[in-house]
């Protein structure tokens, strides 16, 4: 808003001109106060205020005159500095008594008080301007004068002669001024009565998505469904149950959508409030193994989001601020724990790799967003250290699953239910190379309905449900996962990223007669990015991953393990913005071994995301 105002303030070089022309003789000679000038009459080179007036006037005359306080106000709105009112001309650094001009802008800055100076009180003399600015910084001058003369100060004819001149040059810029400004003021007006907060940006994106999947042949998956391991979870040789899929899902047209409402208090801190409501099922869900869900096949923004579809739930909602110039502190109910750790410039699901899979590491975090506390220290500009505690209170569980850290159960709680205990240190190798090593502790609590670990919050674990390896039920689990991720540009239209995650987690059956044991087992992503392939903004991504493979365990997986085979994946996704709102994403994986069967044929998906940003 009134951005065409910034160069008129910034680039008042010019206005030199104006000012040898104006004010040297009205600096040099002194003035007679009106009632000499009418009583006696001595010199007849000056004229009487109101004739200079009646001169003055007849200049096309601007609705909102571009005086001292005007240019205050409309800096205001300027997203950038604003430029700083001097009221001496000694706080001009670059101005000198030996500049030639010197006298002339003394008298602009301490006489009319029309000029302003950049933000690190310089005044940029050498640079140029153009007519419209010129004619801006000539009305603010012939405002200061005209103020001048209606408190009676007489000035010379040939000052006066040398304004109307000027005025005379410049009157066909000074209307279009005019128009300019009144249009300005009436947006102005507009936006000030419809603006939404001064202390808040609303901000939102609406992801649509239109999906399908089909399997190359019959499959194997493990559970009753992709959400139902238990009915009963074990055969009679102790064995999961295992099911076979012959029917193709339909394709599906949903939505998932975020509103963001940033406020901030002293300009450097955030409280962020976001809302989410979707209606998203991915197809390929229908074709996996039971705590499968929302994995094999699901581009990251197709999910409801919420326990209930087309229900409105929180988000996020955290506040951040900085506590010392290279310490930033995140404090609230519900953080985004992916927005600090295991981040890469090729893999954030809005442009890049865009899949569950693909967006962060399978194995990283238990929960997703989390009640507590992060910091991250800025050592120096190549080491960033991130640390983190977070109990589970997420949005898109059941209560009695997701939301621990607000049950005040003796045994749940901020510290008793599930968490995550985190650390991540990030190396800036180059520019264009970064490295991030991550280490989680996680506690994972029991599901409540079953007493089984695993599912959407069960990392390390990350797929599949764990018991006893008997069908019986588990105490909670402790799980340790470390990380290692990197992004690299290795020019400017090519780009690798990949991780690799080891995760092992400690299980103790709830029969005392059953031994303990633990499940171990490792991920890996490898890809290259093509970063403004076809069109500036947009971004081509391929990724080949293998999101669980079992090394130590698989005897307390009751869905999950397969037949011990590994199943890996070929991603494939493409970011064409339209503008700087609009964008489309076309998506196709290829699943190999689904659901860890060696006979399972392949599982294609295909996906077009059409994505809105305002």
């Amino acid at each position: 808003m009134l951005l065409w105002l910034r160069p008129v303030l910034k680039k008042m070089g010019w206005l030199l001109l104006f000012s040898i022309l104006v004010t040297q003789n009205v600096e040099a000679t002194p003035k007679p106060n009106l009632e000499n000038s009418l009583e006696n009459s001595i010199d007849s080179n000056f004229v009487s205020p109101e004739e200079a007036l009646a001169v003055v006037r007849q200049r096309p005359q601007l609705k909102t005159p571009l005086h001292r306080e005007q240019t205050q106000k409309f800096t205001t709105f300027s997203s950038d500095a604003p430029m700083s009112q001097v009221t001496s001309i000694s706080e001009l650094e670059d101005v000198s008594p030996t500049d030639w001009a010197y006298e002339a802008l003394r008298s602009l800055v301490e006489r009319y008080g029309c000029l302003v100076g950049y933000p690190d009180r310089t005044y940029g003399g050498e640079k140029a301007l153009t007519r419209w600015e010129f004619a801006a910084g000539l009305n603010a001058c012939l405002n200061t004068i005209e103020r001048l003369l209606q408190e009676n100060v007489a000035v010379l004819r040939e000052d006066v002669e040398k304004l109307k001149r000027l005025a005379q040059e410049f009157e066909q810029e000074l209307i279009a001024l005019g128009a300019r400004i009144h249009n300005l003021e009436q947006r102005t007006a507009y936006l000030e009565d419809h603006y939404f907060s001064t202390t808040t940006k609303l901000t939102g994106q609406v992801f649509a998505y239109v999906s399908n999947a089909w399997r190359g042949d019959n499959l194997l998956a493990e559970g009753a469904s992709v959400m139902n391991p238990f009915t009963p979870p074990r055969d009679e040789l102790n064995r999961p149950r295992v099911r076979r899929v012959n029917a193709n899902p339909n394709t599906t047209l949903s939505y998932y959508n975020f509103l963001r409402f940033n406020s901030s208090f002293q300009g450097n801190d955030s409280l962020i409030l976001q809302l989410a409501v979707g209606n998203g099922i991915a197809p390929a869900n229908e074709m996996l193994s039971a705590g499968f869900f929302n994995t094999g096949g699901t581009p990251f923004a197709l999910q409801t989001g919420t326990p209930t579809p087309n229900s409105v739930v929180v988000h996020e909602l955290f506040y951040e601020f900085p506590a010392t110039d290279n310490v930033l502190l995140v404090v609230g109910p519900r953080i985004q724990i992916y927005n600090y750790f295991d981040t890469n410039r090729f893999t954030f699901f809005i442009t890049g790799a865009d899949s569950f899979n693909s967006s962060g590491s399978t194995q990283f975090s238990a929960i997703d967003r989390g009640s507590g506390a992060i910091a991250t220290w800025d050592i120096n500009d190549s080491f960033q250290l991130n640390l983190g505690y977070v109990g589970n209170n997420t949005e898109f569980l059941p209560g009695e699953i997701g939301s621990s850290a607000s049950d005040p159960d003796v045994l749940r709680g901020l510290f008793g239910g599930t968490y995550n205990l985190m650390a991540e240190l990030d190396i800036a190798a180059t520019d264009n190379l970064n490295l991030r090593f991550l280490y989680t502790r996680n506690r994972l609590e029991p599901n409540p309905f079953n007493g089984f670990v695993g599912g959407a919050v069960g990392e390390p674990i990350p797929y599949g449900f764990a018991d006893d390896g008997f069908g019986g039920k588990l105490r909670h689990a402790f799980g340790d996962v470390f990380v290692f991720n990197f992004d690299w540009l290795v020019t400017e239209g090519f780009g690798l990223f990949g991780r690799y995650s080891y995760g092992s987690t400690d299980l103790t059956p709830e029969n005392p007669d059953r031994p303990k044991g633990s499940i171990d087992s490792q991920s890996l992503q490898l890809g290259f990015a093509l970063p403004d392939f076809l069109k500036e903004g947009a971004q081509a991504n391929f990724s080949y991953l293998i999101p669980f493979a079992i090394t130590n365990g698989r005897e307390f997986l009751l869905s999950g393990g397969g037949d011990g085979a590994v199943q890996s994946e070929f991603e494939l996704s493409y970011y064409y913005p339209i503008n700087d709102n609009l964008a489309i994403v076309p998506s196709f994986y290829m699943i190999i071994r689904p659901n860890n069967f060696s006979q399972n044929a392949p599982l294609y998906v295909g996906n077009v995301r059409t994505q809105f940003n305002f």
